[in-house]
């Protein structure tokens, strides 16, 4: 394996056209959890808790895409960062969640990008997310075929969306689920929590836990923060065997040489440069 003299031991975060906020590990990491922000929200809402999760899970990279902005019916037809359409605030399972199946190929391609590029394990994968964003994690992560299972699903203020979409998979049933919900939550109300837990476990889900906050509201908490790092920790344990294959400089392209450059603390040394073979050069020259 091929490596940089890394001019920081911090993890490198990287912004896509996108707006998916990508934060790397300085050295090769085992581990990938991907985090779905809520309604409305962008990748920045939980670019602070990826960070600090990160500090205690150096072999983890985290992923925080950005949801498209389409127009919301709950919010009179306003348009904003949204995972699927959102009708009401009733019975939720019963919505169709126009464009849920867009966001969950989205989702999917994420984490087939990881595995084809790096060569990392699906059960090396977590799916994580607040409100809408959890209940993509429930939707994509407990649907996952037997070949794909993931290591853990992390809701926080979820819920089961789009049920008439869902067919909870024989891989989805086995992998690890932790959902926290407040109990004084007034958007997904804790009912909601309940009824995707009753769903969920009478589906033959084994490995489901709902896990309740009482007096919290629709946010996260300083105890659940940590309760969610601690599944992290449980479900994605540091495996050097598990370190993902770095690209000799030669096949890399050019969005990654210049990741690769920022992760080695060269980006004075490459300013100016244009061409790809001046950014291999570069690398090539500062190999350890």
């Amino acid at each position: 394996m091929s490596g940089f003299a890394s001019g920081s031991s911090l993890p490198i975060t990287t912004r896509s056209p996108d707006d998916t906020i990508t934060i790397t590990p300085p050295t090769p990491h085992s581990a990938l959890v991907v985090i779905m922000h809520g309604l409305g929200d962008t990748a920045d809402g939980f670019s602070d808790v990826a960070s600090m999760w990160s500090r205690q899970l150096p072999h983890v990279k985290f992923v925080l895409p950005t949801a498209p902005t389409q127009p919301v019916t709950l919010n009179m037809g306003m348009p904003m960062p949204s995972w699927y359409d959102i009708k009401g605030l009733s019975e939720r399972t019963n919505e169709e969640c126009d464009g849920i199946g867009a966001s969950n190929a989205r989702i999917l391609k994420i984490l087939q990008d990881e595995h084809s590029s790096t060569g990392l394990p699906y059960e090396r994968m977590v799916l994580s997310g607040f409100s809408q964003g959890g209940a993509m994690s429930i939707f994509t992560g407990l649907q996952m075929p037997p070949d794909k299972k993931l290591a853990g699903v992390l809701v926080m203020s979820g819920y089961l969306a789009g049920a008439g979409q869902f067919t909870l998979s024989a891989a989805g049933a086995a992998t690890k689920t932790l959902h926290c919900h407040g109990t004084a939550d007034p958007m997904v109300n804790y009912g909601m929590a309940t009824k995707t837990r009753d769903l969920l476990l009478e589906g033959g889900h084994g490995e489901y836990e709902l896990r309740p906050y009482e007096g919290l509201v629709h946010s996260v908490s300083v105890e659940e923060l940590q309760d969610g790092l601690e599944f992290l920790k449980g479900v994605l344990p540091d495996d050097p065997e598990c370190k993902v294959k770095e690209k000799e400089v030669e096949e890399m392209s050019v969005k990654e040489l210049k990741a690769a450059i920022r992760k080695g603390g060269l980006g004075k040394e490459a300013v100016g440069m244009t061409e790809k073979r001046e950014l291999v050069e570069l690398l090539k020259n500062n190999k350890k």
